[in-house]
């Protein structure tokens, strides 16, 4: 299905609606709530929860905790809100463990919030001549710098987009909720739902093209 996604954006690029070359690239996750998600028994004694999946502890910016059975989505787009990869995930895998691995490793640029902020993750994108603009991380004892503050602002907007693909995705495509059990069906729903919105935002670019 990932062949189906580049298919679709190697035309898009024919087209000049997507940018291959110097391209930069915007990396970030969502949960997506389980089909299967409570704990009930069935008659026999096996769980109805989807095997699959896991739970997905988030802390809020108020400091409460939630919780969330079920997978999680990781993706790539690039500023027009193309998205260019995608990786489909049990819900306790950790954002930042399908960072370099959704990179093609050419971008001139990578934009990540705080939680894909490491060494590794840095000397990655050094070595390849990538600018890294992932938001800066506070730590204990040691806030962020005025420095840090306005580098955070400064590409905040660009970042915001791989958000509202997500939100797209959620409201008009129902991303939000797993709609079967297992791991590999509900990725293969996820990649058709990315490759429904990359036609319908070429679309959209093309005609911003030609107003």
């Amino acid at each position: 299905m990932t062949t189906l996604l580049n298919g679709i954006n190697d035309q898009l690029a024919e087209q000049g609606l997507y940018i291959k070359a110097g391209e930069v690239s915007i990396i970030d996750a969502s949960v997506i709530e389980a089909k299967q998600c409570r704990p009930h028994k069935r008659e026999d004694g096996s769980s109805t929860q989807d095997p699959d999946a896991a739970w997905n502890v988030k802390v809020a910016s108020d400091g409460r905790r939630k919780s969330t059975y079920g997978y999680k989505v990781h993706i790539n787009v690039d500023e027009e809100g193309l998205i260019k990869a995608l990786a489909y995930t049990a819900g306790n895998v950790h954002d930042s463990n399908h960072f370099t691995t959704l990179l093609k490793g050419n971008e001139s640029a990578a934009y990540a919030d705080s939680a894909y902020q490491s060494e590794m993750h840095t000397d990655w994108l050094t070595t390849r001549g990538i600018e890294n603009r992932l938001i800066k991380r506070a730590y204990r004892n040691r806030p962020l710098s005025q420095e840090d503050k306005v580098f955070n602002q400064t590409h905040a907007g660009v970042r915001s987009t791989v958000e509202r693909v997500f939100g797209v995705l959620k409201q008009h495509y129902a991303m939000g909720k797993a709609r079967y059990l297992g791991l590999g069906r509900n990725r293969t729903r996820v990649e058709l739902m990315c490759v429904a919105h990359n036609i319908k935002r070429g679309l959209s670019i093309r005609k911003a093209q030609y107003a």
